[in-house]
């Protein structure tokens, strides 16, 4: 996720923190000193905060540790301002499974319920953190509420909260999984109509929530929808047969002459009949920059790129797409290049196949 920063790593899986959870902690310390104008509240806002979120992602890890257990490996987890966000490298393949992920969170956060509250009845002299006091309560007692919150909000059926997914799944047992996507995604929508109600009169972050529930299961459905619309088809069918080729020691004058021509953006780089390379425009236009006309594609080529099979489900080779975040890939048959797969052809395809369904899909996720 783009203006994230990587604070650490825990059980193999990078934690991130978004810059905008800068503007949660800056609310809490402005929240915690308008009290009494004391900087010590202030620091009490940050410090709650800061342990809050070290429960976010015990809650994040939860959902994780489950997920490896069914062969599922997490990207990262990344702290937003309204919570923690688990990058699963793929959906699970049975609801059981994904009902069991979904509630490993809120697992996470009872157990830590339980703890919180036998510390919280032991002597004042025994608990750990006795002395330390913020504005409305002690640290113990204002975790111990906020953690009981946090399960039973995730809870709630909307995506893209846990219990969004827990709805998925009972409903994917009975019905296929694109269509109990659709319902639940439908649900967590209207849901968040609600929070946004209660945002406007009561509190504003209701409405930043309720603009997150309705994304979240918006993009959430358009997932599912454009996977499913690339699960019938093969790589070969929808792939570019039409594209140029460079080689290494083609300058990139040849590449911007391909450009403006209209042929493509990204170009495989072929040497001796075997791909070598992929030379992204954003490459492409770094090698410009350095005003060099001697300059030459293997100078600049992405070496460690993705390929795509023809024979394979285009669904698969969708979810590589996202999962290198590149716009294009080159396709072989039997070690030959033979075609290119980009976004912008998925895409086209995916909104063609929703027309010819009368299904309504906002944008392919692609």
């Amino acid at each position: 996720m783009k203006w994230s920063w990587r604070i650490g790593r825990v059980a193999r899986i990078d934690v991130y923190m978004h810059a905008t959870f800068l503007v949660l902690l800056a609310y809490a310390a402005y929240s915690g000193y308008q009290h009494r104008h004391e900087w010590i509240d202030a620091l009490g806002g940050v410090l709650f905060i800061v342990t809050f979120f070290c429960v976010v992602v015990m809650h994040e890890l939860g959902h994780c540790l489950t997920a490896r257990r069914f062969g599922i490996e997490t990207h990262d987890i990344t702290l937003l301002p309204i919570g923690g966000l688990a990058r699963l490298s793929r959906l699970p393949e049975k609801p059981s499974q994904e009902l069991l992920i979904a509630l490993a969170g809120p697992a996470v956060n009872v157990v830590l319920g339980v703890l919180l509250y036998l510390v919280l009845r032991a002597p004042p002299q025994e608990r750990l953190l006795a002395g330390v006091r913020l504005v409305g309560g002690d640290l113990l007692v204002n975790l111990f509420y906020a953690n009981g919150l946090m399960a039973v909000f995730n809870l709630v059926p909307a995506f893209p909260m846990d219990g969004g997914r827990v709805l998925r799944a009972l409903l994917a047992m009975k019905m296929d999984f694109a269509k109990a996507t659709s319902v639940a995604a439908t649900v967590g929508q209207a849901l968040a109509w609600g929070f946004g109600a209660i945002g406007l009169y009561y509190n504003i972050w209701w409405l930043v929530i309720a603009i997150f529930v309705f994304l979240g299961a918006e993009a959430e459905a358009d997932f599912v929808k454009t996977k499913s619309l690339l699960a019938t088809v093969r790589v070969e069918d929808v792939m570019i047969k039409e594209f140029r080729a460079l080689a290494t020691q083609d300058l990139l004058t040849s590449a911007v002459q391909q450009v403006t021509a209209g042929f493509q953006e990204d170009f495989p780089v072929v040497e001796n009949g075997r791909v070598v390379g992929v030379l992204t425009r954003s490459r492409l236009l770094a090698g410009l920059s350095k005003q060099d006309s001697t300059a030459r594609v293997g100078d600049f080529m992405v070496s460690d790129f993705r390929t795509a099979f023809a024979w394979e489900s285009t669904a698969e080779a969708f979810l590589r797409l996202q999962d290198c975040a590149c716009h294009a890939m080159p396709v072989l048959r039997d070690g030959q290049l033979v075609g290119m797969l980009t976004t912008d052809n998925l895409g086209e395809y995916v909104l063609i196949q929703a027309a010819l369904k009368g299904e309504r899909l906002r944008k392919p996720l692609i």
